[in-house]
């Protein structure tokens, strides 16, 4: 009788232990992630390989968060939890934003790559092919007349070329108005018509703000480098590396070590006029960085902002009391006079 009842606990406990691990709850869960020295990623050919520090990416470890994770989130400031809309879409599946995160990161590998051969004054080319539609808001004007994989090419007969034109070009709009689309579509070519709307309370846009629907819209183009350059970062999705990437493969195109010896973290997106910008989770990337030993981490200034990443990521130094220094970055220029101020590593 009495081992019966032990079983019968054991049962139980293992039911309990089962069912704290695989209840997923409507948020998303996040904690440091680590770092990645982007010389074992990143390969010019017949660039320069003799790096005596190293550039790193930093990493945020996401994923859905079960009873137990979301309990564990609110034992340390640098474990956070999101409610599931803050991230996904509605009805977007775990593959569709997994997917929509490696898009940003292929986007974010391209500037990069820009900015960097731009910097070093290397050979690049471009073929355009307009702004690809990659998502559409479901009640929003342009979800009962576009499509996913159709590019715009013009709005109100102006060209766009890259997904900030068609932003600018979109913006300041009201209710009222309507605009007039230039679509390639499985090859033809056509005008619509598409209206505003305010975008989903789920969206926590801000209010008055409205929009025809497209969301995460993918400057695509074929870009030519002269040498070829080359990024394998598997299965880390987001544009934050941008900023890295950018450093990393300028050091390969161009004679000299600017690292000087010193181990390099950071973040920050970066777009083609080479300005740094906002990302999530800058006090876990910190913590990240510092776990893999760098001495200086990178961080977007935002203007001097007083709520900036660099202010996040300066109050996390500080908290964990590590010795790597806060550098705050609002260009890609900034990020190489710092770097080309730095003595030599003794």
């Amino acid at each position: 009788m009495k081992g019966s009842m032990i079983k019968k606990r054991w049962i139980f406990l293992i039911a309990v232990l089962l069912f704290l691990q695989f209840y997923q709850l409507p948020y998303y869960y996040s904690q440091p992630g680590g770092a990645k020295v982007l010389d074992e990623v990143i390969s010019v050919d017949g660039g320069f390989t003799e790096e005596e520090g190293s550039f790193m990416l930093t990493t945020v470890q996401m994923g859905k968060a079960n009873l137990f994770f979301y309990g564990w989130a609110h034992l340390s400031p640098y474990r956070m939890i999101y409610p599931e809309e803050q991230l996904r879409f509605e009805g977007e599946t775990d593959e569709e934003y997994q997917h929509r995160q490696l898009i940003a990161m292929t986007g974010s590998q391209e500037i990069a790559k820009i900015v960097a051969y731009e910097a070093a004054g290397k050979f690049v080319e471009y073929e355009h092919k307009g702004v690809l539609v990659t998502s559409l808001i479901e009640g929003m004007p342009a979800y009962d007349v576009l499509q996913i994989g159709d590019h715009i090419i013009a709005v109100d007969g102006e060209p766009v070329i890259t997904s900030e034109q068609l932003i600018n070009q979109l913006q300041g709009m009201n209710v009222t108005n309507t605009v007039d689309l230039t679509v390639v579509r499985e090859g033809q070519e056509a005008v619509i018509e598409v209206g505003f709307s305010p975008f989903p309370e789920d969206m926590n846009a801000p209010a008055g703000r409205v929009g025809i629907g497209i969301s995460a819209p993918v400057t695509d183009r074929e870009v030519t480098f002269d040498p070829e350059v080359t990024i394998d970062t598997s299965q880390i999705g987001g544009p934050s590396a941008g900023l890295m990437f950018s450093l990393e493969i300028y050091n390969q195109l161009v004679e000299g070590d600017i690292t000087k010896g010193y181990n390099v973290a950071g973040t920050g997106t970066i777009n083609e006029e080479g300005m740094v910008g906002r990302i999530g989770g800058a006090g876990q990337k910190v913590v990240a960085a510092d776990k893999a030993g760098a001495d200086y981490f990178f961080a977007p200034n935002e203007g001097g902002a007083s709520n900036s990443n660099f202010a996040e990521a300066k109050e996390a130094a500080e908290d964990i009391g590590t010795d790597m220094q806060i550098i705050a970055i609002d260009t890609f220029d900034e990020a190489l006079t710092f770097l080309q101020s730095l003595p030599e590593k003794s």
